[in-house]
């Protein structure tokens, strides 16, 4: 069997283990979508063409940016800008943002801020539309949501507090060979509820209760992932420098494939057109 096309991020599906599949897209812009779990186990390869078409104007481009995007959109769209992925600078308010619209729709509505277990315990946030596969792309085990706020900006500015006592990022290595800290998220919600509390008031009361709502009685989602193997050691492949690879298909997790020959981050190759064959 073999499939070809331009790929975008694996698409999940929160059942234990996620259910992942690999969208396809063709030049006529038709998608196929090919279920990946039934690939564990198998001896896989996977070609690079060469050719990379931008996931949001379509037009190539030798070079991708910000997983996907040809130069002139990463400068100009608004989804690429700065402020995605430090929220604390949005300058939606201002009226200097990229496209306001896009901002209305994808920035002024509820957001979330959480805890999530990938690595170690780790902070950051995610539009309410976005739970729970931002979590499942992360490739978290287990994830807490700790407030609701009523925009992007005000999520920014809570993760800035909470980050003076958490992580916000996840080390990749450790999550890829299932080295994940054994911590209890609620209590380190509450601890961090006490130890931000004066922080967290003030933050309230510039932007109003009814913009941020601390979240007391959530409970933790826990994720399983379909890993037959962790590997004991990380190799990435670069497509870019090494445009075929083989090996046996181990597990997924987070956006990426697990082989016995390295692990490969599907979601950096959005647009990049590929082919994938069962050996």
């Amino acid at each position: 069997m073999q499939i070809s096309g331009y790929i975008r991020k694996l698409k999940t599906t929160l059942q234990q283990p996620v259910d992942y599949q690999l969208p396809f897209y063709n030049q006529q812009g038709e998608l196929t979508l090919l279920p990946v779990n039934d690939l564990i186990g198998k001896q896989l390869q996977i070609s690079f063409a060469g050719k990379i078409q931008c996931v949001a104007c379509g037009r190539e481009t030798k070079k991708s940016f910000a997983q996907g995007y040809c130069y002139p959109c990463f400068a100009g769209l608004p989804e690429c800008d700065s402020c995605i992925m430090s929220p604390e600078k949005c300058h939606f308010r201002d009226g200097t943002c990229r496209d306001a619209e896009w901002g209305k729709q994808h920035c002024m509505i509820d957001h979330y801020v959480y805890l999530a277990r990938s690595s170690g315990v780790k902070v950051g946030i995610t539009r309410g539309t976005q739970i729970p596969t931002r979590w499942m792309d992360q490739g978290a085990v287990e994830a807490l949501p700790v407030a609701r706020v009523s925009e992007r900006y005000y999520s920014g500015l809570l993760e800035v507090i909470f980050k003076q006592h958490v992580s916000d990022r996840t080390s990749w290595q450790k999550m890829l060979k299932g080295e994940v800290v054994d911590a209890d998220l609620t209590a380190v919600r509450d601890s961090l509820f006490r130890q931000c509390e004066a922080e967290i008031q003030q933050l309230q009361d510039d932007c109003s209760e009814e913009s941020m709502r601390l979240l007391s009685d959530e409970k933790p989602l826990t994720i399983q992932y379909p890993v037959d193997t962790y590997p004991s050691k990380v190799k990435s492949f670069n497509l870019d420098k090494q445009p075929l690879l083989e090996g046996q298909l181990m597990g997924i997790k987070g956006q990426y494939l697990i082989f016995d020959t390295g692990v490969i981050n599907m979601r950096k190759y959005s647009g990049y057109q590929i082919s994938l064959s069962i050996l």
